[in-house]
């Protein structure tokens, strides 16, 4: 079992969402220029029910994002724009009724909420007990599969700072933000016992993967 970080988009000035997340700009604006590697795949094409899409570089790396995954983490800013307390159960996430994660969901947030059944195997539960226990549940729940740290950039921070993460996919696109969510600033990687082990070049984004140290 393995803690990943996987298809996660980084500008080439290092910020992992735009500036100013909201409804309407649900990766911050600009932040779509990020992900532009993964819109025109087949994974992302077929998860959307959009067509065939393109296969090559870009896509099988994004297949892998999905290869032996058995629950996955977010930050609350990556289920939805809700912000406080849940003033309702409303708010059913980004998706639609059926989810592409298809397995258990744990969402970091600070105010208690029921779990959330979905459509296709996906389960939202509700974290407010911090990084280690949300670790500890997703562990338990993905019966030895790895799990998945899908965002947002603050919560890949807080489990880069902790070195519960073995090993990261960052898609690197040649863009430009200028401002949005820094992913690296004030990381020391190379203190916390990481190393870039491969550079594969990709349609529209470079991929890196990223190790722990054993």
């Amino acid at each position: 079992m393995r803690v990943r970080v996987l298809s996660f988009g980084v500008s080439l000035d290092g910020f992992g969402a735009g500036p100013r997340q909201d409804l309407a700009h649900p990766l911050g604006v600009g932040g779509p220029a990020i992900f532009e590697w993964f819109f025109p795949t087949r994974v992302f094409q077929r998860m959307h029910g959009q067509g065939e899409g393109e296969t090559g570089i870009d896509n099988t790396m994004a297949e892998r994002g999905f290869d032996n995954i058995g629950a996955w983490i977010l930050g609350r800013n990556m289920f939805g724009p809700v912000r406080g307390p849940w003033p309702d159960e409303s708010w059913r996430g980004w998706w639609g009724e059926e989810p592409p994660y298809r397995v258990p969901v744990f969402v970091l947030t600070h105010h208690p909420r029921a779990p959330l059944v979905m459509q296709g195997g996906t389960e939202f539960r509700f974290v407010t007990d911090g990084i280690h226990s949300a670790l500890e549940q997703a562990k338990a729940a993905a019966s030895g599969k790895d799990v998945r740290i899908g965002g947002g950039v603050s919560t890949v921070r807080q489990y880069l700072e902790a070195r519960l993460i073995d090993d990261l996919h960052i898609a690197m696109r040649p863009v430009f933000l200028g401002e949005g969510e820094a992913l690296w600033h004030g990381l020391d990687l190379r203190a916390l016992g990481y190393e870039c082990t491969q550079a594969v070049a990709g349609e529209r984004a470079t991929h890196l993967t990223i190790r722990k140290k054993v």
